[in-house]
């Protein structure tokens, strides 16, 4: 049985990204194909056990990140230092495990995942297969689509500066990227990587308790439901959660009514509870704070809608979860979502906040538009979105062309 390495050393809290959704799904659909080792901090493994996934070897690089304001700038500088030097500590110390790998994937472009992945592949040579999440580009910080604006220029400038040596380093040495969506592969083709060797995850979900739950009588009646519509995602200034106090704004100017649920956490928060309380919205969005298992179905069961109001995003996956329930969207026209949400999803041109509003109301007061889309959004998941058939075909697309 080949052997392959996880490295998910730059985790903070215990909020669920995308990259990390991807790598414990991973870890789930591909043990008893492969031995796995889990090399990361203790959020890392929480999260992996929180989420029911066992079967690997761990190997820890660092305690939980304990700092009061870990989203600073300074506060994520000292992060990715000290996990880049706890990771390669952690390497070198077991390196009789990592020696017999065939395969080590870093789970993201942070550098204490990334460099710690590049690290092993310079030891390693060609014994080893590198294998690169590389799931976000940030946007070039004079770009029209940067979500980093006026204050938070610096910052944006920053990470994309910072993406820079990541980035070359991805595109010389892995020998595969995992990447989100279709726009994303043609970065990392070259002459030594083709096409193929660029694969595209894009993500999935977990139909299992969708399915269980719609084929039963215990589902609400869409108009008594608690929320009108509910986002999954981190607080975070590309997913738009700004934005969608904004827009929330406009629908409760036309539904006085209107509920929103608000399931995430990060950086954001406080900034968003700011603008909550400064446009009387206390009573209108409630900000339910991470979220996943039993607890975050149970909200999907109470709402009618999902919104997804990224502002700049290679993909996304938290609406599918809920579309899985029978949950229409509503996003923003993004490059990256045409390819991610053909079908179930309404887009409203970016930027465009009363055109998003509007979308909202016209599925929540046109009963024949929402069931449409309420059916297309189902079928797209069940018949695309499956974790286990989307596992099988990235598993398939590297370990069975190295067979």
């Amino acid at each position: 049985m080949k052997k392959a390495l996880f490295i998910a050393n730059n985790n903070i809290g215990a909020g669920l990204s995308g990259g990390d959704r991807i790598f414990t799904e991973f870890l789930r659909h591909w043990r008893g194909k492969l031995e796995l080792t889990l090399l990361g901090s203790e959020e890392a493994f929480s999260m992996a056990a929180t989420r029911g996934v066992s079967g690997f070897r761990f190997l820890q690089s660092d305690t939980r990140n304990a700092s009061r304001n870990p989203y600073t700038l300074p506060g994520l500088l000292r992060h990715l230092a000290r996990r880049l030097w706890r990771g390669l500590r952690t390497v070198k110390a077991n390196w009789s495990v990592v020696a017999e790998t065939d395969a080590v994937y870093s789970c993201s472009d942070a550098y204490p995942d990334c460099l710690v992945g590049a690290y092993v592949k310079w030891r390693r040579g060609p014994a080893v297969t590198w294998i690169a999440g590389y799931y976000l580009f940030v946007p070039h910080p004079f770009s029209a689509d940067t979500p980093y604006k006026g204050r938070n220029w610096l910052r944006g400038a920053l990470y994309w500066l910072m993406q820079i040596p990541s980035y070359w380093l991805v595109r010389r040495w892995a020998d595969y990227v995992f990447v989100t969506s279709q726009p994303d592969v043609a970065r990392f083709v070259t002459s030594r990587r083709p096409a193929s060797r660029v694969v595209v995850v894009q993500g999935g979900v977990d139909i299992t308790e969708s399915e269980r739950h719609l084929q039963s009588s215990a589902v609400v009646p869409v108009e008594r439901r608690t929320y009108d519509a509910c986002f999954v995602g981190r607080f975070h200034f590309q997913k738009g959660v700004l934005e969608l106090v904004d827009i929330w704004q406009r629908v409760v100017a036309q539904k006085k009514d209107a509920r929103l649920a608000m399931i995430g956490e990060g950086s954001l928060r406080p900034e968003m509870e700011t603008r909550i309380a400064a446009l009387g919205l206390q009573d209108h969005i409630t900000i339910l704070g991470f979220l996943d298992g039993a607890a975050k179905f149970d909200v999907f069961k109470q709402s009618r809608l999902m919104v997804h109001p990224a502002t700049y995003d290679s993909g996304g996956m938290a609406a599918a979860e809920g579309m899985a329930w029978r949950l229409p969207g509503v996003s923003f026209d993004l490059e990256a979502l045409k390819t991610y949400y053909p079908q179930g999803m309404l887009k409203a041109a970016p930027g465009n906040l009363e055109q998003f509003a509007g979308l909202i109301l016209s599925l929540l007061t046109d009963r024949a538009l929402y069931e449409q889309q309420a059916e297309a959004a189902r079928a797209l998941i069940v018949e695309v979105w499956d974790w286990k058939k989307r596992a099988q075909r990235v598993y398939d697309a590297v370990f069975g062309a190295a067979s």
